[in-house]
């Protein structure tokens, strides 16, 4: 099948889409990694699950709010709502399941969710006009 054809390109779409999924999920599972890494709690699964849960569905309502199945690469909207959904979401469920919510872990939260969804978004954007230049 020739490369440049309709599926082709949607398969390539897609793609990028689940990639960037999986991209997103990555980087929220490794600031609770980090995060219970620095405040010594165990390595239990159950645990880092418990932590987890808010921030990935904060995550997964962002993706379906900003629809980011269309522009997952994008970083306004996806990657903004994205990373607002995962923190505002996320704290709000932590509340809601009775974990702890300080504000200095809702700053901390912020900023590492904030560089880690948008940063890799804006890494990738400034690699792909570098690479429209050259070619």
């Amino acid at each position: 099948m020739n490369s440049s054809s309709p599926s082709a390109a949607r398969r390539a779409s897609a793609r990028v889409v689940v990639l960037a999924a999986v991209v997103d999920l990555a980087l929220v599972l490794l600031f609770v990694a980090i995060g219970r890494r620095s405040h010594d709690e165990g390595d239990a699964l159950s645990g880092f699950a418990v932590t987890a849960w808010p921030f990935v569905v904060g995550a997964a309502v962002g993706w379906t709010a900003s629809l980011g199945w269309r522009r997952p690469l994008a970083v306004w909207p996806t990657g903004v709502v994205v990373w607002l959904a995962a923190v505002v979401l996320g704290m709000l469920l932590r509340v809601a399941s009775g974990q702890g919510v300080q504000l200095s872990f809702v700053i901390v939260t912020a900023i590492v969710l904030g560089v880690f969804l948008v940063g890799w978004r804006a890494i990738a954007a400034l690699v792909r006009r570098l690479r429209a230049r050259r070619g």
